[in-house]
């Protein structure tokens, strides 16, 4: 039965309205972004990248603790509850768990089990208050814990806490207070089942003095608690909560890909060869997400030498999760010659290099409720790129040869002819003091060996030319030993028209003298 408003009454539902329009603000400038976002300019929108994600097929837990105490009835509260239950419910997925509580002066789970049908739940919700039922929002919380604390549990879960008033229990309660023992134990059961799961709470109160849903962000710290003055604003505040579960369902498949980006890779192991200009080798891209799809925009890459460069990458790269894309990329250039240029071939350790910017197409849908933190920066782990080149000139090498072999041919010219130069004339040999026919040799080529017929012994002679009176002259080097034996062997230099005393043999060098008979022998060497 509808019963007429009054002038007052409009003018309190205005007032409602005017916070509901308050709190909607509230919840869009504080909360999550819905999944109906509108899309990204350059990107998917948040309910094409939730679908991506497959977030139906994660599930979460919902303990919904409804306040069904007598005062609950006032100005349409329960009845607005009850209607937007429904479409809250509707937004889950089927894989969720729900567990349907209504409290006053004690709990009664009215609904434990899957969130697949909307009105088998609606079904359990009671159709309105319970006359003089107090209001026990410990023993509510208890329930909702108690069902958090299963071994099936999912990784996320979410206390949803609607009431219109304060802690104000029946007899006989745990907890006759809203502070005491039982309730740092409530406190201490939230804080273990957070460590294993993503625990978060939603408190709406209805009315401004319905402090007792601040008793739910003392047992769970992750609390949202919103302050209307009315009831109209839950619908909203509903809807705005179980975007934020999906975000955080989004986060937790995202968590293994944060700090994760992609690498780059050489797929040929031998060395590179750059003897022709160029070389031909495949770079990979690899992604290493297993459910973030990535972009690479400014993509770029070096070997690390100046000399080198290196073509065939796109400007930018758009990667599945794990996907590796690989490129047949171009260098060109060569190893340098170094400070002798000769021809040879160098290997070298080239250092790749790839610079971009690694980003997501899924940041912006997914701002700011979910953050992604990717590495920015395209990774090498092996940096080394092996190379090869011949380089220097090929005529180099023997012309610096035949160069040095020239030196050293004119050397050896000038040496000889200082040190080895060609014998001409004659040398007389005599015993020395004894006055009879000299043996004579005559001087040719370079070295001559010495065996006189009338004198004996045996020896050898050679010239080396000197400078004396200012014109050159060969003088001559003078070895001998009269029985043969090196023990005896002595030597003397004898200049032109002179002579000399060997080991009582007397030598005279008598120049430019030919066309004479030798009566002793000598050998050129």
């Amino acid at each position: 039965m509808k019963h007429p408003i009054s002038a007052r009454a409009l003018r309190s539902v205005s007032a409602f309205r005017m916070c509901a329009a308050v709190l909607a603000a509230a919840v869009l400038s504080a909360g999550p972004v819905t999944a109906h976002a509108a899309p990204a300019a350059d990107g998917p929108s948040r309910a094409e990248v939730y679908t991506a994600l497959g977030l139906d097929d994660q599930p979460a837990d919902y303990a919904i603790l409804v306040d069904t105490s007598w005062s609950m009835r006032k100005d349409g509260r329960y009845e607005t509850v009850r209607s937007t239950l429904r479409p809250f419910l509707e937004s889950l997925s089927p894989k969720d768990h729900v567990a349907l509580v209504a409290f006053d002066t004690r709990p009664d789970p009215r609904y434990i089990g899957p969130a697949d049908d909307t009105d088998e739940i609606m079904s359990k919700v009671p159709p309105g208050p319970t006359p003089e039922g107090a209001t026990d929002i410990g023993a509510a919380l208890e329930t909702a814990l108690t069902e958090l604390e299963r071994s099936d549990a999912s990784e996320i879960a979410s206390i949803v806490l609607v009431t219109d008033g304060s802690h104000q229990p029946g007899s006989g309660t745990r907890y006759p207070e809203s502070t005491g023992e039982a309730w740092t134990a409530l406190r201490k059961r939230a804080t273990d089942i957070g460590k294993r799961t993503e625990l978060a709470g939603y408190a709406l109160p209805l009315g401004t003095g319905a402090s007792g849903a601040d008793l739910l962000d003392d047992v769970v710290p992750n609390t949202t608690v919103l302050r209307p003055d009315s009831v109209k604003g839950l619908g909203a505040y509903l809807q705005r909560a179980g975007d934020r579960t999906r975000a955080r369902k989004a986060q937790l498949l995202l968590a293994k890909d944060q700090g994760k980006g992609v690498t780059a890779a050489w797929q040929d192991g031998d060395r590179l060869d750059l003897t022709d200009g160029s070389a031909t080798a495949r770079l990979t891209l690899r992604s290493t997400t297993s459910r973030l799809p990535l972009t690479v925009t400014g993509l770029k890459a070096s070997v690390g030498d100046p000399a080198v460069a290196l073509s065939g990458l796109p400007s930018q790269l758009t990667l599945k999760p794990g996907e590796s894309r690989s490129f047949d990329v171009r260098l060109r250039g060569g190893l340098p010659d170094g400070m002798f240029p000769y021809r040879r071939t160098e290997n070298a350790e080239g250092t790749l290099l790839v610079s971009g910017r690694v980003a997501s197409p899924w940041e912006q849908a997914l701002a700011p409720t979910v953050r992604l933190k990717v590495a920015e920066r395209v990774r090498v782990p092996e940096p080394a790129v092996p190379l090869r080149d011949t380089v220097g000139s090929p005529v180099l090498l023997p012309a610096v040869i035949g160069a040095v072999l020239l030196i050293a041919l004119i050397g050896w010219l000038l040496w000889r002819r200082t040190h080895r130069p060609r014998l001409r004339g004659e040398l007389l040999l005599v015993p020395a003091f004894e006055d009879r026919i000299p043996d004579r040799i005559e001087l040719r080529g370079r070295r001559m060996r010495l065996q006189p017929h009338s004198v004996g012994g045996r020896g050898q002679v050679h010239g080396r030319r000197r400078v004396a009176d200012g014109e050159s002259q060969v003088h001559l080097l003078i070895r001998y030993t009269p029985d043969g034996s090196s023990a005896r062997e002595s030597d003397a230099t004898c200049r032109p028209g002179s002579h000399v005393v060997v080991n009582g043999v007397s030598f005279t060098y008598v120049p430019e003298q030919r066309g004479r008979d030798s009566v002793g022998s000598g050998h050129p060497r």
